[in-house]
């Protein structure tokens, strides 16, 4: 059995019933929330009003595709890390999922354990609404701490660390 993280709640949309049943089957057993929509609109209605961690799209899917469905959350303000899980998986695809505001893309075939440690470090890496908020906050006061502007430490400062390179 596969080890994972602390308990999340998390949303796949994917059309494909067996795969979708497969993933919330696969998530529920190592501990977590899943629930699920086979098609854009359905998803969008879901994730637009549900508290999720992470939401796991397909690119395909009927009645709206996936990429526009990431792109009327994040238009709505909606920033919960999104992993695209697609067939499409050429660079080109990648990049256009991306470009569309997947934080994550995984093409088809995968392994599961790689898809739940990718879900993993998304959910790590969300703290929620306030996050564009924090990090200008701590980019404000690094750049007070270390005389460079706030502009500055953003763009010097690591993400690992959270150490100014200046320094």
């Amino acid at each position: 059995m596969i080890e994972s993280a602390s308990n999340m709640r998390l949303l796949v949309i994917e059309d494909d019933r067996d795969s979708a049943d497969y993933l919330v089957k696969a998530f529920r057993e190592v501990g977590h929330v899943a629930d699920q929509a086979f098609d854009g609109e359905e998803g969008l209605s879901l994730a637009t009003n549900g508290d999720y961690d992470v939401l796991i799209v397909d690119r395909m899917l009927p009645k709206r595709d996936g990429l526009s469905l990431i792109g009327a959350l994040r238009e709505k303000g909606n920033h919960t890390p999104v992993l695209i899980l697609s067939a499409l998986g050429q660079v080109d695809d990648r990049i256009k999922g991306l470009r569309a505001g997947g934080d994550d893309y995984l093409p088809k075939p995968y392994s599961f354990a790689e898809l739940l440690a990718r879900v993993e470090v998304l959910s790590r890496r969300s703290v929620g609404p306030a996050k564009p908020f924090i990090a200008s906050a701590i980019s404000s006061l690094i750049g007070c701490r270390t005389g460079c502007s706030a502009a500055k430490a953003r763009s010097r400062c690591s993400r690992a660390s959270s150490a100014c390179s200046n320094i």
